[in-house]
């Protein structure tokens, strides 16, 4: 019997005591494997399938990601709701460390990132807001009840990695009204899109980026210390989060493929 998912997450390798009774399975797809093994569990009534973005070990850099197979799989296994939790820079003074920001908006500085299934036709998905606001909606209340430091709203940019920001971009990124900055957003919120999914990014600030103020910048040991000690409080309202969605879609995201013509079929 193949085995089916309600909801997918996509993190990091803190999220593998998320879900009960967890069985990992293999699975293909026409863009390769994704990053490793998808785990696949309960949250209460909620199947739940889990990919590690940067498999075991942290093996893929933020520009190695499948991030073609890693969606394609969540979808083929009966997933259409994906969060996708993060760690991230600010770049506003005001959202220090520990601020969880739902982002409703999304600026792609990456370079080379394989980013549509549609290589071949007239496929062309609305993207103008990429996330679903159902989603939004259900994690910033969520987080709020649990006493976060939320922001619901915020503009993500996303670069190429792996290296940070240097501090001339970091000051050019805050001048555009940008509130955070990561690596991993893109291109997985557009390839959700392309499959008709909802997505919705739960970014953690763990460091202040480097323009934000005097010193010497964000370093990878400060980024995954921060990330590693708040991973638990992340995987509960991850938790919480997939409880509270509903089942049954009402938002625009069901919608992002009608009328298009698609040049295979969807699993």
């Amino acid at each position: 019997m193949v085995m089916k998912a309600d909801i997918g997450v996509i993190g990091g390798s803190g999220f593998y005591s998320l879900l009960d009774d967890a069985e990992e399975i293999d699975i293909d797809t026409p863009y390769g494997a994704p990053s490793d093994t998808i785990t696949i569990g309960h949250i209460g009534s909620k199947s739940v399938a889990f990919v590690p973005r940067h498999g075991r070990g942290h093996r893929f850099p933020p520009h190695r990601i499948p991030y073609r197979a890693n969606l394609w799989a969540l979808r083929s296994l009966g997933v259409r709701q994906v969060l996708a939790p993060s760690a991230v820079g600010s770049l506003r003074r005001e959202y220090g460390p520990g601020t969880l920001v739902i982002p409703d908006q999304l600026v792609d500085r990456t370079s080379g990132r394989e980013q549509t299934y549609y290589d071949a036709g007239a496929v062309h998905v609305p993207f103008a807001d990429p996330y679903c606001p159902i989603g939004r909606t259900y994690a910033y209340s969520r987080a709020e009840a649990e006493g976060w430091n939320v922001v619901n709203a915020g503009t993500l940019v996303v670069i190429e990695g792996p290296r940070f920001s240097t501090r001339a971009e970091s000051h050019w990124f805050a001048s555009n009204g940008w509130s955070i900055v990561g690596m991993t957003g893109y291109p997985e919120a557009v390839l959700a899109r392309e499959l008709a999914l909802c997505y919705t990014t739960l970014a953690l600030v763990t460091d202040l980026d480097a323009g934000v103020d005097a010193g010497e910048g964000v370093t990878q040991e400060e980024v995954f210390a921060f990330f590693a000690a708040n991973s638990e409080r992340m995987r509960t309202l991850v938790a919480s989060v997939v409880t509270d969605l509903p089942i049954e879609r009402t938002c625009p995201c069901t919608e992002a493929l009608e009328g298009i013509k698609l040049p295979f079929p969807l699993p």
